[in-house]
């Protein structure tokens, strides 16, 4: 039986992101630095995703780790029930 990630959000979360800069994606829902890894997957299935930015400007993460485009958020949040 596979695990499930945690909802740790119901809505995208913006960050403002430089070009060139990795950002590392939580992807168990654990984390207390959402939507960035804190290391708290540790001892699960779950391990973080890596996403480069391609510019500078905002980017909204997906928080509720529905997505079927991660890191980003596809609006899966809104079929949450």
């Amino acid at each position: 039986m596979s695990e499930s990630p945690v909802v740790a959000g119901t809505a995208p979360i913006k960050v403002e992101v430089v070009a060139g800069k990795d950002y590392w994606w939580c992807s168990c829902g654990k984390s207390s630095k959402q939507p960035f890894c804190d290391g708290s997957h540790k001892g699960s299935s779950f391990s973080p995703q890596k996403w480069t930015a391609e510019k500078d400007g905002d980017a909204w993460f997906c928080a509720c780790k529905a997505t079927g485009k991660s890191p980003m958020c596809d609006g899966s949040h809104k079929k949450l029930a």
